[in-house]
């Protein structure tokens, strides 16, 4: 009767563990379903630091809707480390960010008119 019992509960997990991988997406294609679906907001802020042998760019920005984000001082990395040419320490710039393969990247930016 127990043997019956722990036979029934493990094909149970099982199926609700299928069930579950089934419906997740393969690695990678979250990303790939948000790039092509929204598109970022551009976003105020003042560059603080700015790191070109490492690709990434210090900001204190304003909330950032797509990333759930709030005002912060933060580094970001670039998509591009030739956008970092384009701007210097205390400018202020409008930029915009996404996350691309776990990490919070600036996709575009410019000096801020």
């Amino acid at each position: 009767m127990k043997f019956t019992h722990i036979l029934a509960a493990l094909a149970a997990t099982a199926a609700v563990a299928g069930a579950h991988a089934q419906s997740a997406p393969p690695a990678g294609a979250e990303h790939a379903t948000h790039q092509a679906t929204t598109s970022a907001p551009q976003v105020d802020a003042e560059v603080r630091k700015i790191d070109a042998e490492q690709g990434k760019v210090t900001l204190r920005h304003g909330p950032i809707p797509n990333l759930d984000m709030p005002n912060m001082t933060m580094v970001f990395r670039v998509t591009e480390p030739k956008m970092l040419e384009a701007i210097k320490e205390g400018d202020k710039v409008k930029f915009t960010a996404d996350k691309i393969n776990g990490a919070f990247t600036v996709t575009s930016i410019q000096v801020a008119n």
